[in-house]
């Protein structure tokens, strides 16, 4: 029986190790186990994408809530290391770019337990971003990196790792959109929040380029009201920006009848909402894979992508501070002067099965392998 661990921390990781659960378990020699480290506690980032995803409870919950990254990092590896002294397990599986990655990886290697990274190789190429940092470091250790584009293997092989590592699996995140899409097609959100579909803008941000600095944030702000002069925009408010939000003035800094603030809705309804917008606005790293793979103009307000291929291919626009750019961008799409693009090679729904297969029957002759 080979035992597998699935860690999972943040909302994006847990989107991620759904389509392997439910491959895993399909089989009758392996036992898969969920450990959910707590790094996102909100209900609608983590609980209810248990339930939208029809994953079972976590089998383990090392309860890290909040913290500084060094805090956060070594309590995860401290509580994680404990649940590998009971599991004893034959492989661990880590995704995406946040603490819990990094943590969980550094823990399995150190103790001689093969590792594998979904979502390898990315690269903003920008090191105050501490996902850049986890995600240098997670591959560097790693045994198996899967990765979900072709920019994927070109830096990986430029860092330096053996190629017999990587394989070209294809976006896993895919798979579970294409596994709740008749549950958001359901989705009642848009009569709850009195809007059409096609006929708003739909924001996100949280990245601390955008939030953290206070002159910042105001100016975003500013020139989102600016936007709501043009077309309604839903705003559902990540609890980090909302902290910084009320910590630069006591005064309301988001006033506008066409700005519908909203607090984070749980993953089937977001879906709904991102399906049906005009175009979105945001900072998130996933939001450009969706928007991509829905055909949904995207406009990403940073200086750099770790997702080349969603502007090569997909729908991706990356303005970084340029607002005049962004407002430019935002007018041709209210005056429907746009391309949907393509979705990018093997982002085909099937990537979860790639990965199975290649965890549970691979061997070192394996190079940069295609399941098709």
């Amino acid at each position: 029986m080979q035992k597998i661990l699935l860690v999972a921390g943040a909302r994006p990781n847990f989107i991620k190790i759904a389509p392997l659960w439910r491959e895993f378990s399909k089989l009758s020699n392996v036992d898969v186990k969920i450990v959910h480290t707590g790094q996102h506690y909100d209900k609608a980032m983590s609980s209810f994408i248990f339930e939208d995803l029809q994953l079972p409870s976590p089998d383990y919950n090392l309860n890290i809530h909040g913290g500084s990254h060094a805090i956060q990092t070594g309590q995860i590896m401290e509580r994680f290391d404990k649940v590998v002294d009971i599991e004893l397990p034959d492989d661990i599986i880590v995704t995406g770019d946040v603490n819990s990655t990094l943590a969980c990886a550094l823990v399995a290697v150190k103790r001689g337990i093969r590792t594998s990274h979904v979502e390898a190789g990315l690269r903003s190429f920008d090191r105050s971003m501490p996902e850049e940092i986890n995600r240098i470091v997670t591959d560097s250790v790693s045994d198996l990196l899967f990765v979900s584009e072709s920019s994927g293997i070109k830096n990986l092989e430029r860092e330096g790792i053996e190629p017999h590592k990587i394989f070209f699996v294809g976006n896993v995140m895919i798979d579970s959109l294409v596994f709740i899409e008749k549950k958001v097609n359901n989705s009642t959100i848009l009569h709850q929040l009195g809007i059409k579909e096609k006929n708003y803008g739909l924001l996100t941000l949280h990245r601390p380029s955008n939030v953290d600095n206070p002159n910042q944030l105001k100016q975003l702000l500013s020139w989102l009201h600016h936007i709501a002069d043009k077309t309604k925009i839903v705003f559902p408010v990540h609890p980090r920006t909302q902290i910084k939000i009320e910590k630069i003035s006591s005064k309301p800094l988001i006033n506008h009848p066409n700005i519908i603030l909203i607090p984070p809705q749980r993953y089937v309804d977001f879906q709904r909402l991102l399906k049906s917008a005009q175009f979105v606005i945001t900072d998130s790293g996933g939001l450009q894979e969706e928007t991509t793979w829905r055909g949904i103009p995207c406009i990403t307000l940073r200086k750099n992508t770790e997702r080349p291929v969603t502007i090569e291919v997909g729908t991706n626009i990356l303005a970084g501070h340029d607002l005049e750019l962004a407002s430019s961008t935002i007018l041709q799409f209210l005056n429907k002067k746009t391309q949907s693009g393509e979705k990018p090679h093997l982002w085909d729904g099937n990537a979860a099965s790639r990965i199975v297969k290649v965890i549970v029957n691979q061997s070192p002759s394996f190079s940069k392998s295609t399941f098709q």
